[in-house]
């Protein structure tokens, strides 16, 4: 895949209900951590190509932003859909392995956003 866009549209995938789970997710950390955290988003948002350790592809157009906090790690599942980025889930990693089930509500949020 070649992609020559300078940069991306970003959205938060947003459910049924309205709820949009990842910006409800940043609500947990404090102003210091968010302005971290919106850095990171940026990166993809903005720069090519994409590069770990910052972000890191997972197969199947799943790719993970790699959060670097002062006493955390947090990941944020996105997919790259008709050029816009799609914020699909985030959490707080404590294990050295991506856990199957956080892996597996980005796969579904993004069956669901492609399928819209």
């Amino acid at each position: 895949m070649v992609i020559t866009k300078k940069s991306f549209d970003l959205r938060f995938y947003q459910e049924t209900s309205g709820k949009e789970p990842v910006k409800e997710w940043l609500k947990d950390f404090n102003k210091e951590e968010r302005q971290i955290i919106d850095g990171y988003i940026k990166y993809p948002q903005y720069s090519l190509p994409w590069e770990m350790p910052r972000v890191k592809p997972l197969g199947g157009g799943l790719m993970e932003i790699r959060i670097k906090l002062p006493n955390k790690q947090a990941r944020i599942f996105f997919i790259l859909h008709d050029g816009i980025i799609v914020l699909l889930h985030g959490f707080i990693k404590k294990t050295q392995k991506t856990p199957k089930n956080e892996l597996e509500i980005a796969l579904k949020r993004a069956k669901q956003y492609k399928q819209k």
